[in-house]
């Protein structure tokens, strides 16, 4: 990507008087899991007015009337300039931005049911970070199709963006991927804030894979945690995930640029490194012998990696790309390999130079 295509957008202090028009943007975030409630702090302390849609009339009716969600951010208090409803037709009835933030693997079915509600003019945003089975599609072109909209109106948010840090107000920063780059500015505006600091990409593609992959490697550092082996391994386990993360998204043709930023290393080091990620946790349970389904149990909640292993596995495969670390996983979660033979597959690879065209 050259440097013309990366714009960088300044903070918005909170009740600035000069504030760009985020206040003016009504947004209908999907999903009130941690992610898509956090997502809609940072809108509303961003100027939005914000309709946050989940099928729970409980989290509803708590959010509405005490201002949380303490099944999914326990002890939060969020911003008045919020509304929960369980109604999809009040949430999207006339919002200019819509966020998705619901599970990847049922987004397709959900949101062509609500496609109908849909305003004219909307921008779709999509939080989802997974490649979907049985299609291998990348979860803003199920956004896309679902919800019968060109690429120019359907932008992605990734980055080192851990739910409860953020609902916290620690500061961070993420990406906002269009191809459109208005689009782009405009997603970026509606969330930008004190704590929250958007740059704009149009590379999707890139952004995209990184968000989707780096669950993968978590899974695979968790595991090798569980284990007991520290941190030459983790490093290893990261850093060569990040070659696997980079020769996916080059074969489909991302740029290059945008695996060592945000979105890229940035995410996978977040994610890799903190007991916040559902998928850290969940490999590391993986790792400490429990089954499949009890490391789902003791987990809670979604980690996006365990389904989207296999699909992140299976694109790579169709454009010829080797993903061993990817290719562990699936066989540990998925096939039945013990968690030490991977470990032994994986040293026991044949000697190569180091590098992203290595092994391409």
């Amino acid at each position: 990507m050259s440097g013309d295509q990366t714009v960088e957008i300044s903070p918005v202090p909170l009740g600035a008087d000069d504030a760009p028009a985020a206040e003016r943007v009504v947004a209908a975030v999907l999903g009130s899991g941690s992610w898509g409630t956090t997502f809609a702090a940072v809108l509303a302390d961003a100027g939005c007015e914000v309709r946050l849609w989940g099928r729970d009339p409980e989290v509803a009716a708590q959010v509405n009337f005490s201002r949380r969600n303490e099944k999914r951010l326990p002890g939060i208090e969020l911003p008045a300039g919020i509304r929960a409803t369980t109604d999809a037709r009040d949430a999207l009835a006339g919002a200019g931005l819509v966020v998705v933030a619901i599970p990847s693997q049922v987004a397709r079915a959900t949101l062509a049911e609500l496609r109908p509600h849909l305003a004219p003019d909307a921008v779709a945003v999509s939080l989802m970070k997974g490649v979907e089975l049985s299609t291998d599609r990348r979860m803003s072109e199920v956004v896309m199709e679902a919800l019968d909209l060109p690429a120019e109106r359907v932008a992605v948010v990734s980055g080192p963006n851990l739910a409860r840090e953020i609902a916290h107000r620690q500061p961070t920063a993420t990406v906002v991927s269009c191809v459109d780059e208005e689009t782009a500015r405009y997603v970026a505006r509606a969330c930008s804030s004190s704590y929250f600091r958007p740059y704009t990409n149009r590379d999707v593609v890139g952004v995209e894979l990184c968000g989707a992959v780096k669950n993968v490697i978590a899974l695979a550092v968790g595991i090798a945690q569980g284990r007991g082996f520290g941190y030459n391994t983790t490093a290893t386990v990261i850093t060569r995930g990040l070659v696997e993360i980079t020769r996916l998204g080059l074969a489909l043709g991302a740029d290059a640029e945008t695996f060592p930023g945000l979105a890229g290393m940035g995410d996978l080091v977040a994610t890799c490194s903190s007991p916040l990620s559902r998928n850290h946790t969940l490999g590391k349970h993986v790792g400490q012998g429990l089954s499949l389904d009890d490391a789902i149990a003791a987990t809670g909640g979604t980690a996006e990696g365990v389904k989207s292993c296999r699909s992140v596995l299976e694109l790579a495969q169709k454009v010829g790309v080797e993903m061993p670390i990817t290719a562990g996983v699936v066989a540990v979660l998925h096939e039945g390999m013990p968690v030490d033979e991977m470990a032994r597959g994986l040293l026991a690879r044949p000697q190569k130079a180091e590098g992203i065209s290595a092994e391409r």
